[in-house]
């Protein structure tokens, strides 16, 4: 294809606008395009153009199954049985190293860690942490509640 950007344009154009297609998507559209035709950065050109178009904007489709409703988390009936756990990063690293906070919280008497931890460790050192300082003290939980 030569490097003439009014011919790829008109091209981009035709293959979203046609009344065959109907504004398809990047991956429809490259894929349709290069079967016939190849430039360097075609996939870009593709995209951008896809993205450029105000009616595919406006009329995305959602491609995943409606979510349910929310449900609320059952009331802890005991202590340390059901717990929530978080990080809180970005701080500076600390004397030893630390450049987070790994936080443990109890479901019902929302009494809580704070273990200062470092991101970079591998997930081992968590286990051991966290065996050392929540299941030393508490239990093994029945729940944990994370995103």
């Amino acid at each position: 294809m030569p490097n003439l950007r009014d011919l790829r344009q008109k091209i981009l154009d035709e293959a979203h606008k046609a009344k065959y297609t109907i504004h398809p998507g990047a991956t429809k559209m490259y894929r349709d395009l290069r079967e016939v035709y190849w430039w360097p950065g075609m996939k870009a050109s593709v995209a951008r153009r896809v993205a450029q178009c105000d009616v595919c904007q406006r009329v995305k489709i959602e491609h995943q199954k409606p979510a349910g409703l929310m449900r609320p988390l059952e009331i802890p009936e005991w202590k340390w049985e059901h717990i929530t756990m978080d990080f809180v990063t970005g701080f500076p690293k600390s004397r030893w190293g630390h450049d987070a906070i790994w936080v443990v919280v109890d479901r019902l008497t929302k009494s809580a860690h704070f273990l200062p931890t470092r991101m970079d460790q591998p997930v081992r050192k968590f286990a051991e942490q966290y065996v050392k300082e929540i299941v030393r003290l508490h239990g093994a939980p029945v729940s944990i509640v994370s995103d």
